[in-house]
């Protein structure tokens, strides 16, 4: 029986990232980070990152792992989490995926489309397209060349909007064709997925608090200089010498330039944060309730009651592994 792959999914403010620093140390295993913004280095505040103390006390993955101004994809994030998966596995611990990225944990368990290679040349004409006519041009064409794709792609997300451009150009077909075709799944592993389910006002409750520490402990000021290396995707200056760095149209990032920008008040803009966290908890829900075999737990990830539940839950899969390996040492006695 394959080694096990604890998942923790849920809605951003559940708690995963105490639950899983608390299994971790618990089963020796370590941390496999599932969270788009927290791959970006420089972006610290908005992006609940375990602290350093933690991170010193169990070791994690995927965290700080491209520059501000990369393009990093579910792809990227696909071949990087697999590799650390299967050397954490190798080396006889529990790897543990932890985040709310839904796109990243379907890249890593069941595989991305093969798509054409990138080509620099195209993209450099469709990003100077976009500079000349707009953004929303993009999304234009993609829709005369693939209307289902652009309707789940946001007219303002550029990287994606060139993939799949791309892709509709040099494989002559439409990017949803080739999300149907076959797919790279993640082998070697029995994966348990864990989901936390906390009582809706409670979770929400919580948003609000963490987003107003947020902006108390400083993210406005990390924004600004952030802002002083780097343009917000969301308004691109071609005279502009400073590179993009997509996570700063990211939730509260995006609030905070708008709030810098003048375009709105510190308190708007927290409100506005805010609200933006709790419907981002909405559709992580309805995203991860498409997850199969999920085991849900009714509450935040801090609660030692959930805790022991998730903790004793592990242990009847994990005395599964050793008594199949149990079973496969005697029959070859």
């Amino acid at each position: 029986m394959d080694p096990l792959l604890l998942v923790i999914l849920g809605p951003t403010g559940s708690g995963k990232t105490a639950l899983s620093i608390k299994l971790a140390g618990h089963f020796e295993g370590e941390i496999v980070s599932c969270d788009s913004v927290a791959v970006y280095r420089e972006f610290e505040i908005g992006t609940a990152k375990p602290s350093r103390e933690e991170r010193a006390r169990i070791r994690h993955h995927l965290i700080d792992v491209a520059g501000p101004a990369e393009d990093f994809t579910a792809g990227d994030y696909a071949r990087l989490a697999r590799k650390a998966a299967a050397d954490i596995r190798d080396r006889g611990k529990l790897p543990i995926v932890a985040g709310g990225t839904g796109l990243y944990l379907r890249a890593l368990i069941d595989g991305l489309f093969e798509g054409p290679t990138r080509s620099d040349q195209l993209r450099i004409r469709l990003r100077r397209r976009a500079d000349q006519m707009t953004i929303r041009h993009l999304h234009r064409v993609l829709s005369r060349l693939d209307p289902e794709a652009a309707a789940k792609i946001h007219p303002n997300d550029t990287p994606k909007l060139i993939r799949a451009i791309e892709v509709c150009l040099l494989a002559g077909e439409r990017l949803t064709v080739m999300w149907d075709k076959g797919r790279d799944a993640l082998t070697g592993f029995r994966i348990l997925r864990v989901g936390l389910d906390p009582e809706r006002e409670q979770l929400y409750q919580r948003i609000n608090d963490r987003c107003a520490l947020m902006f108390q402990n400083g993210l406005i000021e990390e924004t600004q200089r952030l802002l002083l290396a780097y343009q917000s995707p969301d308004i691109e200056l071609r005279d502009d010498s400073r590179p993009i760095a997509r996570a700063l149209g990211s939730l509260g990032y995006r609030q905070v330039v708008q709030y810098l920008r003048g375009e709105m008040t510190q308190p708007v803009a927290l409100l506005a944060a805010q609200q933006a966290h709790r419907n981002y908890a909405k559709r992580q829900l309805t995203w991860f309730r498409r997850e199969p075999d999920v085991s849900w737990f009714a509450g935040f990830g801090d609660d030692h009651q959930i805790q022991a539940k998730v903790a004793a839950t592990i242990e009847l899969e994990l005395k599964k592994t050793d008594g199949a390996r149990d079973r496969a040492q005697v029959s070859r006695i």
